[in-house]
Order: structure tokens, then C-alpha cells, then sequence
């Protein structure tokens, strides 16, 4: 991989350093998770619905979604170690050490059994993908029968996830939507959803 890539997959060395990444993106990415964890809750999962927040970094959309919805099985995945560790340190404090789950792991090669989710969500992690074809086929390969994707990202990024989507999910209904997560007139979030039900 070379150097810039490197880079801009850890953006730039940041991801090394669990602590500050996850106060800076707290605070800045907080509109977001609040509006992640609301959708998530206004879909009224029903009891022993398992998600799934790919590129979880210090695991605040998951454990957001658990406290709001006790009931759900919930898990966290990133391809940094350092965000990992840095969202179990931040489950234990919260007290939700025992109902979310957080892995290392890559978008393109999940370790998860075919079907294991019902939804699967992403927020500002698909920009760092470097290849969102193998993302995205992973993603449909764990998801369950009538399951649900939603990837929050930069509205200019998601192009690439959209075109992705349509062709791991021939058949299916994939949009791009323009999300609000301020009151500014400008919006620059949308997500990707993908219908399978």
C-alpha cells in the first residue's frame, strides 16, 4: 500500500492514538450517532435483533444504540486495534461491558458467520475502504434474510458505495439519502440504504 494510502487509511496516524481520536470525533460526530442511533430505534427492532456498526472506531454509535435499546445484540468492529481497546475501556465505563461486543476486523473480510445480522450499520468509516466492492459483498454475505445496511458518510464518498451496493444487491432496493444532522441549510451526510426484506 503506498504511503498516502497508509495515511489516509489511519488518517494520518490518528487511529494509533484511541484516546484523542475518540475526543475529538465525540464531540465533532455526536449530531451523527444521535441521529444513527435514532434511526436505528425509530425502525423499532424487535427483541434479539443483532447489529452490527462496521468501523465502530471508539465504539460510541453501539453502545448509544444499546442504551436505547436494551433488548438489541450489538457488536463493533474496526480494523484498528487501538480504536478496539479504546471501545471496550469505553463500554466498561459506560457499564455495557456485557451487552456489546467489539472486534478487530476488516470491512472485506468479516468474521462472522453467513446471515449473523439484521442490521448493519457504518458511519464515516466507508471513506477509508479501500476496495468498497469487497466491502460491501462482505456485508451482504452476514447479513440475514430481511436485513437492513444504512452507511452514513460524507455525501461526495458515497457514490462509490451506492454503485457497490447495486451490484452486490442485484434485485434489491438501494438509495442514497440526504440526511439532516444540523440545522445548517447545507447538508454534507447521507447514507446508503439497502433494503432486503
Amino acid at each position: 500500500m503506498r504511503a498516502i494510502h497508509r495515511a489516509r487509511a489511519s488518517l494520518f496516524g490518528l487511529f494509533h492514538h484511541g484516546g484523542l481520536y475518540d475526543r475529538l470525533v465525540s464531540h465533532g460526530f455526536r449530531p451523527l450517532y444521535t441521529k444513527v442511533t435514532a434511526d436505528v430505534v425509530s425502525a423499532a427492532p424487535a427483541g434479539g435483533t443483532r447489529v452490527l456498526d462496521v468501523g465502530t472506531g471508539p465504539g460510541r454509535v453501539p453502545l448509544a444504540i444499546a442504551r436505547a435499546l436494551p433488548e438489541l445484540r450489538v457488536e463493533g468492529l474496526d480494523l484498528s486495534a487501538e480504536m478496539i481497546d479504546r471501545a471496550r475501556r469505553n463500554a466498561a465505563e459506560a457499564g455495557l461491558a456485557g451487552r456489546v461486543d467489539f472486534a478487530v476486523g476488516d470491512v472485506a473480510d468479516l468474521p462472522y458467520p453467513d446471515g449473523d445480522f439484521d442490521l448493519i450499520v457504518s458511519s464515516m468509516s466507508q471513506h477509508h475502504w479501500p476496495d468498497a466492492a469487497a466491502g460491501l459483498r462482505e456485508l451482504r454475505r452476514v447479513l440475514g434474510p430481511g436485513g437492513r445496511i444504512w452507511i452514513y458518510d460524507f455525501r461526495f464518498a458515497l457514490r462509490r458505495a451506492e454503485a457497490a451496493a447495486r451490484a452486490a444487491f442485484p434485485g434489491h432496493p438501494v438509495r442514497l439519502e440526504t440526511i439532516r444532522t444540523s440545522r445548517l441549510p447545507i447538508r454534507f451526510i447521507g447514507r446508503v440504504v439497502v433494503e432486503t426484506s
